[in-house]
């Protein structure tokens, strides 16, 4: 039997794909690439990847099976010639400070054992086995702040920030607030403390053991109570501020409790270990002259500069003496260095093994674990890689397509999802899909050499990758059919006013002085690591929020509050934050965490729409409100399915599966709600229409017309209403959260603040998402955008570039100036940007 070279496809329909039949080569570089929502991750991950996985997990036993986490299988005809599949997506990782560099790509694991087997010990020291030498082992976690390097403590300072205040009034700020709080007063009162007398007249040893005694007398209160309510005694047990406080902080599963008890903490560094982690018996072992903490806090790349000597054998500084150590150390140093020099070469060499990974960009993390693949010595794997250039300034992208075809020549298979036309321009096979994006996307429009493309007049990509003088046409088009074609012609605009930061202090940004122009569109560039989101997303960001008392985030996020924290510490000087008014910051983080969060209700959208149901004449005769129309209330939403439209069925051993309600059929509500319609549709119908179909549905209502708009001018038209949260991309939330800014009346100087907005969208999408951006500068703000697209930053009125390499490398501005001037110096940007001005 002839052997097949291609991965053949037959029918798939996951998502938005229409019955597609494709022929994918294996052994090659296969960039899928469309517009966002067009429908290829539905065909690479959604269905290519999901096919290997399920085929795997029958060659796995049934109670195994049960153990893993499955995604359902695809909904495809036929897949044959389907080598074993590893996925390597844009996630964000687990909130946990345990998790770090070291941890993702197993560097900790060598690091550790090396420190075991062949570090200098103490004279008379017994030898430690690798765990010790971990923060997360009991073995080795110091005592005191269990491995963390923080302890939390409270002081009366922090639990009454305003002493001229009585207990009854609120002195005691870090109590809980409603019938807790008033109950403890009650308490407080009963046990004879004075809760009417300003605390700072209390005697200190009343607020000494107020505050913090461990004690928990119960009591008999009488309450006193407003006329007409029952006295009724009752039992109460007193909890002091720092028991409340520390035990709330340790034990609530709520984000939003925990963020507000942490306001009366003060985190220190550990007394006992110094911030780090580890016992003082592990942190007495040493290796060429450092501790296991001080190697693990090195740019790797530094890392690897000081294990070299180790890896070549020689007897360098602090060599280990013994030949079976000297032995050791040259193995387990050769095996770090070869693998940091693969991160080194991902453009990674600035991180340190123990960075935790929640500071890391999603396009970060997925570059670590392509590194450790790199490593695994894998063949005849197919790797389904989600924008592995995300995040990656353009002279990092090219170490990439290097790493990309190594692993290409070991005798594996890439399908890479891109939308980066200087990857696409090096793969093998190009899969086009589209042409547009939701209902008007979901066919390949071409698959073949990355040359064919050009012939094909219906792909938007055409343009982009084989640029033409007619190319504005199909290229310039989005999915709701605006031209979105670059304004070439538009004037560079002047500062109307400066932001100046002096002595900014944080990471790898050192005593830096930076200028920001106001009332332009200003673009901060430079290699990976350089600064550019510490200077920008945290430190300018944060200054602005303090002053402002804007939110930092569109989205509540405790990530996002705990990066911007304290910015005024990291300052010497700040001159300009009069001017600003506003601090707007969208990401592109989720807009919500389940699917009961949607388009709809996110935008505000719902509100209008179940107004207008609430409105109509049958639902007024039977006395249904607005509520009676929302899928999260019990009285208008399915009692079977909770609301959900679909009910979970769990198949033990087989992947888990979703049916649509047996009573509703999907539709969320129960019959009665289901009775009302407007127009002739029902509330249900509504949340299953695009966003275009419904602009045109309720043209005439003006409240829902606004915010239909603003999603359709961010190219968001294919999108349906009661679309789940959970199945938007990053790029779709983003610009779902800028259509809701573009809908607000706007009041004062706003600064916009974009930590690479790009990431995740097709050429084509950025068009319109910068027709946005520079629309809210002509309106009289001002927008930084941290961002590594050359034709974003060439259309910029100001840019500051930052570098001039990563890490310890970094933190400095090296070019300021119009994108032509930049483009005239000598930085890593400047030739890319150079190209891009004459392109």
């Amino acid at each position: 039997m002839k052997h097949d070279a291609y991965v053949r496809v037959r029918g798939a329909r996951e998502h938005n794909l229409r019955a597609v039949d494709v022929d994918v080569p294996r052994d090659a570089l296969v960039v899928f690439t469309g517009v966002s929502g067009s429908g290829k991750s539905s065909l690479a991950f959604g269905t290519l990847y999901a096919e290997a996985q399920r085929r795997y997990f029958e060659s796995v036993a049934p109670y195994a099976r049960r153990l893993i986490h499955q995604v359902g299988a695809p909904k495809v005809g036929e897949v044959t010639g389907l080598p074993p599949a590893v996925a390597l997506e844009q996630r964000r990782s687990a909130p946990t400070g345990r998790s770090s560099v070291g941890t993702v790509t197993t560097l900790s694991n060598s690091l550790r054992m090396l420190f075991s087997r062949a570090g200098r010990y103490p004279e008379g020291a017994e030898r430690l086995d690798s765990d010790a030498f971990s923060s997360n082992t009991a073995a080795g976690a110091c005592a005191e702040c269990h491995g963390l390097g923080t302890v939390h403590r409270v002081t009366e300072e922090s639990l009454v920030p305003d002493p001229s205040l009585s207990i009854r009034e609120g002195a005691i700020a870090a109590w809980p607030g409603a019938w807790l709080g008033k109950n403890l007063r009650d308490i407080t009162q009963t046990l004879g403390y004075d809760v009417d007398r300003p605390w700072s007249e209390l005697p200190r040893a009343d607020r000494e053991w107020l505050l913090f005694t461990d004690e928990q007398p119960v009591v008999t209160v009488h309450p006193v109570r407003e006329a007409g309510r029952i006295q009724r005694p009752y039992q109460g047990t007193y909890q002091s501020a720092k028991r409340y406080v520390l035990h709330t902080f340790a034990e609530t599963k709520s984000a939003t409790l925990r963020r507000r008890v942490q306001r009366f903490l003060v985190s220190t560094r550990c007394p006992v270990c110094a911030g780090r982690r580890l016992r003082p018996e592990a942190l007495a072992v040493t290796f060429a002259g450092s501790d296991i903490a001080e190697l693990a806090a090195l740019p790797v790349e530094r890392l690897a500069e000081v294990l070299r000597p180790s890896a070549r054998g020689a007897e360098g500084q602090d060599a280990v003496e013994g030949g079976i150590r000297e032995s050791v150390a040259a193995t387990l140093s050769r095996e770090l260095v070869s693998r940091i020099d693969v991160l080194t070469e991902l453009g990674l060499g600035y991180l340190s093994v123990d960075r935790p990974t929640p500071t890391l960009s999603p396009g970060e993390l997925q570059r670590l674990r392509l590194a450790t693949q790199l490593r695994s010595g894998l063949f005849g794997v197919v790797y389904v890689l989600d924008e592995p250039s995300a995040g990656l300034h353009p002279a990092d992208t090219e170490s990439l397509l290097g790493v990309l075809d190594r692993l290409k020549e070991a005798g594996n298979s890439l399908f890479v999802v891109e939308h980066d036309m200087a990857v696409a321009r090096r793969a093998d096979w190009i899969v086009d899909v589209g042409p547009w994006a939701g209902e008007h996307g979901g066919e390949v429009l071409y698959s073949g050499p990355v040359a064919g493309l050009a012939q094909v007049d219906r792909s938007v990509t055409r343009g982009f990758l084989h640029p033409t003088p007619a190319a504005d046409g199909p290229a310039a088009r989005t999915g709701d059919g605006a031209d979105s074609a670059p304004e070439t012609d538009r004037a560079v605009r002047e500062p109307r006013g400066w932001l100046k930061l002096s002595g900014v202090t944080r990471h790898n940004v050192r005593n830096l002085d930076a200028e920001f122009p106001l009332g332009v569109f200003t673009a901060v560039t430079g290699v990976s690591g350089s600064g550019k989101s510490t200077l920008v997303s945290q430190v300018l960001a944060g200054l602005v929020a303090e002053h402002t008392g804007s939110r930092t985030n569109e989205t509540p996020a405790e990530d996002a509050e705990e990066e911007t924290e304290g910015a005024a510490g990291d300052v010497s000087a700040v001159t300009g934050l009069e001017a600003v008014d506003r601090l707007v910051r969208v990401d592109q983080k989720p807009i919500g965490r389940t699917p009961r969060s949607n388009l709809a209700t996110y935008t505000g959208l719902f509100d209008a729409v179940r107004k207008v149901f609430a409105a109509t004449d049958e639902a007024r005769a039977r006395g249904y409100g607005a509520g009676r129309f929302s899928f999260n209330v019990a009285e208008g939403r399915c009692p079977t399915c909770q609301g959900e439209g679909y009910i979970a069925v769990e198949l033990l051993f087989l992947p888990g599966t979703y049916a649509p309600c047996t009573d509703c059929h999907g539709a969320r509500y129960n019959p009665e709600t289901l009775e009302i319609t407007y127009a002739g549709a029902t509330i249900a119908d509504v949340l299953e229409m695009t966003v275009d179909h419904a602009a045109e549905f309720l043209s005439s209502v003006p409240a829902a017309v606004r915010g239909l708009e603003a999603l359709q001018r961010v190219g968001l038209g294919y999108l349906r209403l009661g679309q789940p949260a959970t199945e938007l991309s990053g790029g779709e939330a983003q610009r779902i959260k800028l259509a809701g800014e573009l809908q607000r009346t706007r009041r004062g100087h706003t600064l916009y603040v974009l930590d690479e907005p790009t990431t995740g969208l097709h050429p084509a999408d950025t068009r319109v998402l910068l027709r946005q951006l520079h629309g809210l500068v002509d309106a009289g703000h001002s927008v930084i955008v941290v961002e590594h697209d050359m034709d974003v930053v060439s259309g910029a009125d100001w840019v500051l570039d930052m570098g001039p390499g990563g890490g310890e490398r970094g933190g400095r501005i090296v070019a300021a100036g119009t994108p032509q001037e930049v483009a005239a110096g000598d930085g890593a940007t400047a030739p890319y940007l150079k190209a891009s001005l004459r392109g």
